[in-house]
């Protein structure tokens, strides 16, 4: 195969690629709609339910970088072939087996580890069948599965616990897993390595250590607290982590992770445009679910429905992406991606309770298209500046950027939505103070209802108070998330340069 003119199935290679992306991305928030159902039925209490959610994130971000690696020595459609087997291995044993929270957190954690194969596989397969000139298009499209992963996770979640129950938020995997594993044997070429570059054992130690330490720092933080000794522990445990990797891979002759890369203006600004525009998208995810369904009263069904035009306008901005990158510079339509997502997030401050849902859908299809301008272009500007023998490190990098980008959205937007609705509850005159815990919104809403249906009208006071707050908590979040992708804009259109040469760091 060469590579002026590419693989003669490329765009067939591309749809299993883009497949198999989706499998990764959806179970990133699939079984959050499930999360209610399973606590009955498996008697889990909160710590049990957050580990069945996080067990996959922390798993999946922390081997990714490792995974890439071995994929790039031992061959991508290997990494690719064994981590759909595991995911579709513990997806089956989670659907017909598990009876406690912990199998299921088990089977989350082996999921995690079969997605930290497949994700970087994907996109380094698909960066190898490709010619340069077509690479740009290939990357839109596989951005563009990356982004309407999360939304197709939420409404099918959401469809699988309303129609059967939450194991089939597990079994539905497994069709999919199996057309995806039988497409990838037939039709993908395996690609590697040809230099067989010696592994790195301690980089890739030092790595998990790294990345494992920082996601659980950021997930657990809203939960014990940002200043807790625990998560101060652990946020310094990961510093020294993060140094000793990085001084590792400076000074050992075959380093898993080049630090050189991270010189080129393009890597680094490509890494933190990816990081920060997924930190608005999941944090702004995190908030609509409970908006939709806690103060607008949907079903989880309902609510995801409502994310769809986020995808439609995601969809044809990364498509095309790749066209307005060449005609007016990566810069240029990266930071002007982030200026749509600014725009979304101060339309967003507007929304009230009774608010028009084409508002809502309004901000949605903004903030999609703004997504698509930024995720593509900077993914593209990222696998260009790395070597082909080094795509799925590359690949990795990327993704990992993305993990840790939108577990400090949903975990800081959590934090300051949390923040503001706690300074902003009224406890209605006549309630006991004790009997309201002032710091969950879901308990408040819970609690109103039951008092309600128990004839005590000091309820409806209850739940008013708590929805206005909670909007006062989400407006503030967006907020936020609106700033940071204003400066985000600003860094990119000053810094990063026009137009990336391909091979930046070409092979030696």
């Amino acid at each position: 195969m060469s590579e002026n003119i590419g693989h003669e199935k490329r765009w067939l290679i591309l749809g299993i690629m883009s497949l198999s992306l989706v499998i990764v991305m959806l179970n990133n928030v699939t079984l959050n709609v499930a999360l209610p159902e399973m606590s009955k039925d498996l008697q889990a209490d909160n710590s049990d339910l957050q580990w069945i959610v996080d067990s996959y994130a922390l798993i999946f971000g922390g081997m990714l970088l490792v995974m890439g690696a071995l994929g790039d020595r031992f061959g991508r459609k290997r990494a690719l072939q064994l981590g759909l087997i595991l995911l579709g291995a513990a997806s089956a044993a989670a659907a017909f087996y598990a009876d406690s929270s912990n199998d299921v957190i088990l089977a989350r954690a082996a999921m995690g580890f079969g997605a930290a194969l497949v994700m970087p596989a994907t996109l380094s397969i698909v960066i190898v069948v490709f010619p340069r000139e077509e690479r740009g298009k290939a990357i839109g499209i596989w951005t563009m599965m990356a982004g309407i992963g999360a939304p197709i996770g939420l409404l099918v979640g959401g469809w699988a616990v309303e129609n059967y129950d939450w194991q089939m938020v597990f079994l539905i995997n497994v069709p999919i897993i199996l057309l995806a594993l039988i497409l990838g044997l037939v039709f993908v070429p395996n690609s590697k390595d040809s230099k067989k570059t010696p592994l790195d054992p301690m980089g890739a130690f030092l790595s998990v250590a790294a990345l494992g330490t920082v996601l659980y720092a950021i997930i657990e933080a809203p939960t014990l607290g940002w200043t807790s000794p625990e998560i101060l522990t652990i946020s310094a445990l990961a510093i020294i982590m993060t140094y000793l990797f990085v001084n590792w891979e400076r000074k050992v002759e075959y380093p898993m992770l080049p630090i050189g890369f991270f010189k080129f203006k393009g890597f680094s600004l490509g890494l933190i445009a990816i990081m920060l525009a997924s930190f608005v998208m999941f944090s702004f995810m995190f908030t609509q679910m409970l908006h939709f369904q806690l103060v607008r009263g949907h079903t989880a069904l309902e609510a995801a429905v409502r994310f769809l035009p986020l995808p439609l306008g995601l969809m044809p901005a990364a498509a095309n992406s790749d066209r307005l990158s060449t005609k007016f510079g990566s810069n240029n339509v990266i930071s002007v991606g982030l200026v749509l997502m600014t725009i979304a997030m101060a339309i967003f401050t507007t929304v009230e309770i009774d608010s028009e849902y084409i508002r809502l859908a309004c901000i949605f299809l903004l903030l999609g298209f703004g997504m698509g301008l930024t995720l593509a272009p900077a993914t593209t500007v990222v696998m260009d500046s790395v070597p082909s023998n080094k795509a799925g490190v590359g690949s990795a990098t990327n993704d990992a950027s993305r993990e840790v980008g939108g577990a400090l959205g949903i975990a800081i937007g959590g934090s300051v939505l949390n923040e503001y609705y706690q300074r902003n509850m009224i406890i209605p005159e006549g309630l006991d103070l004790g009997a309201v815990p002032l710091e969950s919104f879901p308990a408040a809403m819970q609690i109103g209802a039951e008092m309600l249906e128990n004839g005590n009208m000091l309820g409806a006071d209850l739940i008013e108070n708590a929805q206005l707050a909670f909007m006062e908590g989400m407006i503030a979040s967006a907020t936020v998330m609106g700033i940071i992708a204003m400066l985000n804009a600003i860094l990119v259109k000053l810094y990063m340069p026009r137009k990336i040469i391909n091979m930046s760091i070409e092979e030696e």
